[in-house]
């Protein structure tokens, strides 16, 4: 058995997700990316233990992400929204600035399989990933296809092995 299947097999099965957009536009009524996140979430076999929409403000990302790693109920938040490189985007600082441990290879895989999908619009995304006290953390894009390709390739397959590394 490899060191990544040995992990894999101890991996928790049920793990608890945040689901945090970041849009000064999106309500409950139109949030289509935190629907498809937290369905994504659920068929995997795991638990949405919340869910907000906030402004694409800093202090309010940062602070929300804060309260959750003081609660410690959670073991993952996926943010979608706010990763591109318009004036008002500002998750990328925003999250970016919090991980105490970068998983670049989440931003650099998620681009090239977007590439694949939307070819060189690509670029413009600045989904990040890492580690905060605890937490594994995730900043997507909003759009449902950003969201449903993130999900299905990288943090679906991974998201017990994420959760047993950052436990450990």
């Amino acid at each position: 058995m490899t060191p990544a299947q040995h992990h894999k097999a101890h991996a928790p099965r049920h793990v608890r997700v945040f689901v945090l957009t970041v849009s000064d536009t999106r309500t409950e009524e139109n949030d289509e990316g935190g629907k498809l996140c937290r369905a994504q979430v659920e068929l995997l076999g795991h638990s949405i233990a919340g869910h907000a929409i906030v402004r694409d403000e800093p202090a309010l990302v940062q602070g929300v992400i804060t309260r959750i790693a003081d609660e410690g109920t959670v073991d993952v938040v996926i943010s979608t929204g706010g990763t591109g490189i318009s004036r008002r985007d500002s998750t990328y600082e925003a999250v970016a600035s919090m991980l105490e441990k970068r998983l670049d290879g989440f931003g650099e895989l998620f681009r090239y399989l977007s590439f694949a999908e939307i070819g060189s619009p690509a670029m413009l995304s600045r989904a990040v990933a890492g580690l905060y006290r605890g937490l594994v953390i995730f900043a997507l894009p909003g759009s449902p296809q950003a969201v449903r390709l993130a999900m299905e390739k990288l943090i679906g397959p991974e998201l017990g092995h994420l959760t047993f590394e950052a436990r450990r």
